[in-house]
């Protein structure tokens, strides 16, 4: 088994229960260049809300870079804007199988300060 089986077999049961929940998901995927935030409908059909580093927009303000905590704090402030724009102000955080901690743990907390509850 290698890392990315490992950690989707760790993120299977989070996004079970969830879905048993029928609530509204925000998910994080990372690579070593960028970091993606998803926010999906109750069954996982839609995405309803999305934020990365590879908009343009997010590009000019970070300079070019989007691996660090820095690019994860904005994408998680971006994400919660345009959540709450939408009418979405309540959420369940689907880490993906990360460990809760550096660019994962940045952009949690940001979405929070923003006013995005889970």
């Amino acid at each position: 088994m290698d890392k990315n089986q490992g950690r989707l077999r760790r993120a299977r049961q989070t996004r079970h229960k969830i879905r048993e929940l029928r609530v509204n998901r925000l998910t994080v995927f990372r690579s070593n260049t960028h970091i993606y935030a998803n926010i999906t409908d109750a069954f996982g059909d839609r995405v309803l809300v999305s934020a990365s580093t590879v908009e343009s927009e997010v590009r000019t303000q970070l300079g070019g870079a989007g691996q660090n905590k820095n690019a994860a704090a904005v994408i998680g402030k971006r994400i919660a804007e345009k959540a709450l724009a939408a009418g979405i102000d309540s959420v369940a955080f689907d880490r993906a199988g990360y460990r809760y901690h550096g660019r994962v743990k940045a952009l949690a907390e940001a979405a929070r300060e923003a006013g995005l509850k889970f």
